[in-house]
């Protein structure tokens, strides 16, 4: 697996308090992380910075303790999900605690999405209108499901998608990490087939399908449609090294940028 990420302040901003982290661990665990930050010119960048941090030292944390496994029972599945959760708690009791402690931190927070990817199992957890795609063959599908106000009114049915990208309140979130002293976050887990992109099919020259996951944050998905990442990803072709998936990342924020550029941009990708 490769993960690779970029990110950038974009055309309107003075700072960037997007915050994004990839690792693996020693047990074979692939992790990607990005939180969007908000909460003044200091506060948005360290909640985004704190989450990320805390959230990763987490997960790594539990890796070790949970060590190697070829195939996942239902008992890792949910050992994992309460992994995601439990990290996610803590990210939330970090950024809560620590804008406690500065008057001028007071009510910063943060989108956070985290996807962990182990025995062709993908783990994602989200909180906010950070988003996570899976592109299968260069066909993004949305994992995700945002957290705030036009999606709400997308489900009640009051607004369609298209209202929804275009509406000014758009970057109204309802769930933060460390707005208040416990936080809601939705998992998602998706399985992916054995075969990777390294395997050919069967009596064919063809490569197997290819698989990567996106996560980005509402910088890039404002101003960029999954169609246009559908595009990107077919103009780069197959992806094996980190360079190629450095390129995809760059394109993406360049597209964004672009198109506007009204907010920070963050793009990470993981083959699978």
């Amino acid at each position: 697996m490769l993960c690779c990420g970029r990110t950038d302040i974009g055309k309107k901003r003075t700072v960037n308090q997007d915050s994004f982290m990839c690792d693996s661990f020693s047990n074979g665990m692939q992790l990607a992380v990005v939180c969007d930050g908000m909460g003044g010119a200091a506060g948005g960048g360290i909640a985004s910075s704190i989450a990320c941090g805390v959230f990763l030292e987490s997960i790594g944390d539990f890796a070790q303790s949970f060590g190697t496994r070829e195939v996942l029972t239902h008992t890792d599945e949910r050992l994992i999900k309460n992994a995601m959760t439990e990290a996610i708690d803590a990210a939330n009791a970090a950024v809560f605690d620590r804008s406690g402690s500065q008057d001028d931190l007071r009510g910063m927070g943060t989108t956070l999405v985290a996807t962990l990817a182990y025995c062709n199992m993908l783990f994602t957890i989200n909180v906010g209108d950070s988003r996570m795609y899976l592109i299968t063959n260069g066909v993004p599908e949305q994992i995700t499901h945002d957290h705030s106000y036009v999606q709400y009114l997308v489900d009640m049915g009051k607004m369609t998608q298209q209202e929804a990208r275009k509406s000014v309140n758009r970057n109204i979130i309802t769930r933060a990490v460390g707005t208040d002293n416990t936080v809601e976050a939705d998992i998602y887990v998706t399985r992916i087939p054995a075969k990777n992109i390294t395997d050919k099919i069967e009596n064919s020259d063809e490569m197997a399908d290819q698989y990567v996951a996106l996560l980005c944050s509402d910088g890039l998905t404002n101003h960029v449609t999954p169609e246009e990442i559908a595009n990107a990803m077919q103009d780069i072709g197959s992806i094996e090294t980190s360079r190629a998936l450095g390129k995809v990342a760059e394109k993406l924020i360049d597209m964004a940028n672009a198109a506007g550029g009204a907010d920070n941009i963050t793009a990470v990708l993981m083959t699978l």
